[in-house]
């Protein structure tokens, strides 16, 4: 398929400039900022207190007390994204406040106005999402030591102690892993542009190792992540206002829109990484709610990466090259990488049996009054069925043996 003058074929570097990815961290926000101008001072101490303000009931008053601010002094990119993190934060928490019935339907102006034009501006939904509470929200202890989970904190916290630290950067540290393979991909299309089946095997198994890498580091949820505290606190703030039973009408944004407006909660389904290697490898979701599920969440990715997407979508089929050249080596090493998908998607389904499932379940035990939904996840999906779904489809575009 030819390709234009945006598409990550023609060299790697162009990669980086023009859709914000990182050759070593990929979709991560390299090196993101902790402080904003003097003129922000509040949002970010509000940001950085919501636990302390929430327990003791002062968060709403808090907020409430803010200014409206301009957000024209938020030149650089990584302002505007540490702004739409700490607004994130504060809007989550000021919505779901303290977790029980007395939901906020209406986000004041002060914070709604600039969150939105904020928003507008980075095209990004105005609400906390993936790219703001993992790929933004980290910082090292160390400046020159490693990125792992023992050097690395987060820049914003919700109740539930350890709890939210645990889950974003385990998040971060398995996007992290899987990012390693995006550099393959100009590889990949050069290979196949070349028909260089040698670079390509090579390629694929480097592909196939980040993919591994990954589920290795996601099994650092259960050391650092506590399935209750998740269950009966983190989830809380991370709900979204698209098919919310509380919030069955969406947010109203005072003085920015008439009407409320629903947003989905963040959710894996907005990382831009696991949409890359699904585009690469050829795999679409044939259910149509499992499809409509992940197009719409590209909505909650920066733009930049949005157009990575397509890109790849617009680039040399991986799949249809591996099927056509009769190459048993070739297709084991694909089949290697579509497999190593599966055992992602897999344990993300022990994962969310442990972490979702069961806790509800024996929540409802508790209370009999209950109506909440035991399987929606934060982005409002029914989880075990979509990633069912997801999982169940990938396995079936593995290439069988002629």
């Amino acid at each position: 398929m030819a390709h234009d003058k945006g598409s990550p074929v023609e060299c790697s570097w162009k990669i980086e400039e023009e859709f914000h990815i990182d050759k070593d961290i990929g979709f991560i926000l390299p090196n993101p900022l902790e402080d904003l101008p003097d003129k922000y001072t509040s949002w970010i101490s509000i940001a950085r207190n919501l636990p302390d303000l929430i327990e003791t009931g002062k968060l709403r008053a808090e907020v409430e007390k803010l200014p409206e601010l301009s957000i024209d002094d938020l030149k650089e990119h990584k302002a505007q994204r540490l702004a739409h993190l700490a607004l994130g934060y504060i809007t989550m928490a000021y919505v779901w406040n303290q977790g029980d019935e007395d939901v906020s339907k209406v986000l004041p102006r002060n914070i709604a106005v600039p969150y939105c034009k904020l928003s507008e501006t980075l095209g990004l939904p105005p609400i906390l999402v993936y790219a703001d509470c993992v790929l933004a929200n980290w910082k090292k202890k160390d400046p020159n030591g490693p990125m792992i989970y023992e050097n690395m904190e987060i820049l914003f916290s919700f109740p539930g102690g350890d709890c939210g630290k645990g889950f974003f950067l385990v998040s971060l540290l398995v996007e992290m892993a899987a990012a390693f393979a995006v550099k393959e991909i100009p590889i990949i299309f050069n290979a196949i542009e070349k028909q260089d089946q040698a670079t390509l095997k090579e390629a694929l198994a480097e592909v196939n190792i980040c993919l591994k890498n990954a589920l290795e580091e996601f099994n650092q949820i259960h050391k650092y992540v506590d399935p209750y505290d998740f269950y009966n606190v983190l989830r809380i703030y991370l709900a979204g206002w698209k098919g919310s039973e509380k919030l069955p009408e969406g947010l109203l944004y005072e003085g920015v829109w008439e009407n409320p407006k629903q947003f989905s909660g963040g959710s894996a389904g907005q990382s831009s990484i696991f949409q890359c290697f699904d585009t690469l490898l050829g795999i679409q979701q044939s259910a149509e709610s499992a499809a409509g599920f992940l197009q719409d969440m590209r909505a909650y990715m920066p733009p930049a990466h949005r157009r990575f997407l397509v890109s790849l979508e617009e680039g040399p089929s991986l799949r249809e090259f591996v099927s056509s050249v009769g190459d048993t080596d070739l297709k084991a090493v694909y089949n290697e990488c579509v497999n190593a998908l599966v055992n992602l998607r897999e344990y993300h389904l022990k994962v969310v049996q442990k972490y979702i499932i069961t806790p509800s379940r024996e929540k409802r035990k508790e209370s009999e009054n209950s109506s909440e939904s035991t399987n929606k996840g934060t982005g409002g999906t029914d989880l075990m069925y979509f990633l069912t779904t997801v999982k169940n489809t990938t396995k079936t575009f593995l290439l069988k043996e002629r």
